[in-house]
């Protein structure tokens, strides 16, 4: 008895983790626009210029920022946060800087170098 419940659990575990690993990591694509930034593949682009790309995105939020999800794939990716102010987050990787806008269902992305 104990052995099928630790069974059932470990298949539960097992099950529930690659749910999470799917759509935490096969939701992002690199973007070439933004020196390989990963950006949501389900947020739709409103605007673009030479330095900025707006998309609007439903789970973006100003009061939370950018999900806990999105947080992981871009320290994945090598990305590491280095300003925040506000809505405003800096992230790095080597010489490249992305400035990343958080608000209410969109998300800016603006190239600093």
């Amino acid at each position: 008895m104990k052995r099928k419940m630790f069974l059932l659990f470990a298949a539960f575990l097992l099950l529930t983790s690659g749910i999470f690993y799917y759509a935490t990591f096969f939701s992002y694509h690199p973007s070439k626009e933004l020196s390989n930034f990963p950006i949501p593949k389900k947020a739709e682009l409103v605007a673009e210029n030479y330095f900025v790309r707006i998309y609007s995105w439903t789970p973006a939020s100003e009061e939370y920022g950018i999900p806990f999800g999105y947080e992981l794939v871009l320290k994945f990716n090598g990305w590491e946060e280095q300003e925040r102010e506000g809505a405003s987050v800096i992230y790095t990787k080597g010489d490249k800087e992305i400035d990343v806008i958080c608000q209410t269902q969109l998300l800016t992305f603006r190239i600093m170098k």
